[in-house]
């Protein structure tokens, strides 16, 4: 096969999966692993890709590069659901207490999900906190759930409420479970997301929970934007739809968390 036609492939495989890794197209190409790097190297210079560790991304999944939660919600949706029915499994309906939703489409999903939740006979409204103001709309209709809003300033690309209110308010609740979203979780850096104030959330919301339940896609292994907001061994439970692999794998593993695949 010739540069051009290997080339080709990578940039097709990124358009699909957002991520490929070296040792996977060696194998698919059936190639050196040197070939691949050579090949991820100069599509690296001609600003096709992002070259991360054991692969490459595409040049736009840059540190500081966001997409609109109306972007983001058409892409992985099946992937998005499956993780989301995962989760609902830890609030069943003889669950009593309360909990957290992060803003985000893989959490939106969770609430989707959630908003024909219903209790057993005897068992109390369950009580859902959220700053995200399209998974507040989706729940509120819902007469088996008390929905309440954490303020703040809301930011249009996320929907989300941020800033020193919403980490003011978080501060005072002790919700039994926090399902967060992130836009990379990786061995080296942990779970990070491309924007401060939407850190300072989600690191609180992260501090607040007895337990924290992370719902991210596989595109999102092994990736990692500019802010940390947690390392791994903050995290209780991983919700995803693949196993991760390499040293994430590994990584999780030592942090003792739990990894789930849906």
């Amino acid at each position: 096969m010739y540069a051009m036609e290997r080339h080709e492939h990578i940039l097709t495989a990124l358009g699909q999966t957002g991520r490929v890794s070296v040792a996977d197209l060696a194998d698919r190409l059936h190639v050196t692993p040197e070939t691949i790097r050579r090949d991820l190297d100069a599509l690296e210079r001609a600003g096709h890709v992002r070259r991360v560790h054991g692969g490459a991304v595409s040049a736009s999944r840059a540190s500081i590069a966001e997409t609109t939660v109306l972007e983001r919600s058409g892409r992985a949706t099946e992937a998005k659901r499956a993780i989301a029915r995962e989760a609902l499994a830890l609030v069943p309906s003889t669950f009593t207490g309360s909990i957290l939703i992060d803003a985000g489409t893989t959490t939106g999903a969770l609430a989707d999900a959630l908003a024909t939740w219903r209790p057993d006979p005897g068992i109390a409204p369950l009580t859902v906190y959220t700053n995200s103001v399209p998974i507040a709309a989706t729940l509120h209709g819902n007469p088996n759930l008390v929905v309440r809003i954490i303020g703040g300033t809301v930011r249009g690309i996320t929907s989300a409420a941020v800033g020193p209110a919403a980490v003011a308010q978080l501060a005072e609740i002790r919700p039994d479970i926090a399902f967060l979203g992130a836009n990379g979780v990786s061995a080296e850096f942990g779970l990070s997301t491309p924007d401060e104030l939407e850190a300072q959330v989600k690191r609180t919301m992260v501090d607040r929970a007895r337990l924290a339940v992370l719902l991210v896609d596989a595109s999102k292994h092994d990736d990692e934007a500019l802010q940390r907001f947690a390392a791994l061994d903050e995290v209780d439970v991983l919700i995803t739809d693949a196993p991760p692999a390499g040293p994430l794998a590994e990584a999780l593993a030592d942090a003792e968390v739990e990894v789930r695949v849906a």
